[in-house]
């Protein structure tokens, strides 16, 4: 903090600076994300007659840290005027330029010409075609280079998610599968191919392959893992148990969170309850809060309401969005649920997900939804509870408020989420844009649960219900269990977007 605030001061300092002991120090000021202060002083110093390629490179990066599309496209656009050669500027106006929603493919293709074989360049490349519409275009560079550089495992993850996303037929595995039959004997690839059947929760497909990679490989304790894995998500918990048993428990929190979901699976709560309560360095402990919110509430552990029990942490707001605003934003939407697909990773079950960060695009409906989106974020923060030590909600100091990521999701059909954490985020958010037609306020139908899992607990009931409607934004915890009941039929769609912790 006291790094933070000593080049708060510096920037703030009015003497001039030379270009390049600016640029130093905005580039210090990047790792704190002081964007605004940044952004004041390097437009002072172009304003004074400046005219360095760098001072602009960074300008783009303050622009992209609070989201400004339009404005980061136009920092970068005057970096590559003054550097046409530079290969990382050229880059940054590529990303910007997807970002902003803005067909970015040339602006790939001119970077590359600069950097050929640079690998974040080719994985971009493949997303601006897929926004771009063109889907198969974007598969089928992917697996020409894939099929040169079989061990190139970004690619192959890059590969995954773009068949995802591109709603292609086949097996988004097919790389890292065809890599694996040439180096049959290489563990990295067999680890990536587990890791990303696992994401995909593919779990059947999970167990066997591990079984296979301990065939081919040699037993060894991480394939047994991913065994047990497999097993207890696809509901054989008692199987999985007996391996789980055999295994040695890494010493991080994120190597708990499998077992124990396995333990309360099994009704072995005590067990569980010790394991979830292990002490781990604040920002990697995040990850077991949702597990010890089920556990306290479980056992009526007083705990749970020191967690999640002030009704403040959840707020309902109606953004007074006209009707006319709100159709907009929908109709813009679903032009971009056309090109979209479902993530691996990802929580919905029946739709489609936007790509990328929602929030930084450059359409005018997107940029008043995020000024009016960040004026109630900042509102809720405002009436949250007094900070409270070693609360993973209630920290201090609040600010800066930034957007970690946003998306849209459109369900359709039964389309709904499972019960879900965003732990990378501090708080999180669901914002609706469309609703199905007489919907069914007795069952439910639709309406945003919280404090369910029912993947791991399927009788215990949640302890907040909120009733969806088109303009309204709901904030909670991002280690808030949260899910969505299914409805039968209608299209629903909402924006969701994290805030990051500060």
């Amino acid at each position: 903090m006291n790094e933070r605030r000593q080049i708060e001061r510096r920037l703030a300092d009015p003497r001039p600076l030379s270009v390049s002991a600016l640029a130093d120090l905005s580039l210090d000021a990047l790792d704190h994300g002081l964007f605004e202060a940044i952004t004041a002083r390097i437009t002072q110093a172009i304003a004074a007659g400046a005219k360095d390629a760098r001072l602009y490179q960074i300008l783009g990066l303050a622009r992209r840290g609070v989201l400004d599309g339009r404005g980061a496209v136009a920092a970068f656009e005057h970096a590559v005027r003054l550097a046409p050669k530079d290969a990382l500027v050229a880059h940054g106006l590529a990303r910007s330029t997807w970002e902003a929603g803005i067909p970015a493919t040339a602006f790939y293709d001119r970077a590359l010409r600069l950097a050929p074989t640079d690998a974040s360049m080719l994985v971009g490349r493949a997303a601006a075609l897929v926004a771009e519409q063109r889907g198969n275009d974007a598969i089928a560079a992917m697996t020409s280079i894939l099929e040169e550089n079989p061990g190139w495992h970004e690619g192959h993850a890059a590969y995954a998610r773009i068949h995802a996303a591109s709603r292609m037929t086949g097996d988004g595995t097919a790389t890292v599968r065809a890599a694996l039959a040439r180096y049959p004997g290489d563990p990295s690839l067999w680890r990536l191919l587990l890791s990303m059947l696992l994401d995909a929760r593919r779990y059947v497909e999970a167990t066997e392959m591990a079984r296979a990679a301990s065939s081919r490989l040699g037993e060894q304790q991480e394939w047994r893992r991913v065994e047990a894995i497999g097993l207890s998500e696809a509901g054989e918990a008692e199987a999985a148990q007996r391996l789980f048993d055999r295994l040695t428990l890494t010493n991080s929190a994120a190597g708990l969170i499998r077992p124990l979901r396995n333990l309360i699976r099994m009704g072995r709560f005590d067990e569980a309850t010790a394991m979830a309560e292990r002490a781990f360095p604040m920002q990697e402990e995040v990850i077991l809060w949702p597990y010890r919110s089920l556990l306290w509430r479980l056992v009526e552990d007083d705990r749970w309401h020191w967690l999640e029990g002030n009704p403040r942490l959840v707020g309902v707001y109606d953004l007074g969005l006209s009707a006319q605003e709100i159709a907009a934003l929908a109709d813009m939407l679903r032009a971009l649920h056309r090109r979209s697909g479902e993530f691996l990773d990802q929580s919905v079950r029946g739709g489609t997900q936007t790509d990328g960060n929602l929030l930084a695009r450059a359409e005018p409906e997107i940029r008043q939804l995020r000024d009016v989106l960040l004026e109630a974020v900042s509102a809720h923060i405002a009436q949250l509870p007094p900070a409270v030590v070693g609360h993973p909600t209630l920290i201090d100091p609040r600010a800066p408020v930034r957007i970690a990521g946003a998306w849209s999701v459109r369900l359709s059909g039964a389309g709904f989420h499972v019960d879900h954490v965003h732990p990378q985020g501090w708080l999180s958010s669901a914002f609706y844009v469309a609703l199905p037609n007489g919907t069914n306020q007795a069952s439910q139908e639709g309406w945003l649960a919280f404090g369910e899992c029912r993947d791991i607990l399927p009788t215990l009931d949640g302890f907040r219900q909120v009733e969806p409607a088109a303009g309204r934004l709901v904030l909670f915890p991002s280690t808030m269990w949260h899910g969505t009941r299914p409805f039968p039929a209608g299209e629903r769609m909402t924006v969701a977007f994290d805030i990051a912790r500060p």
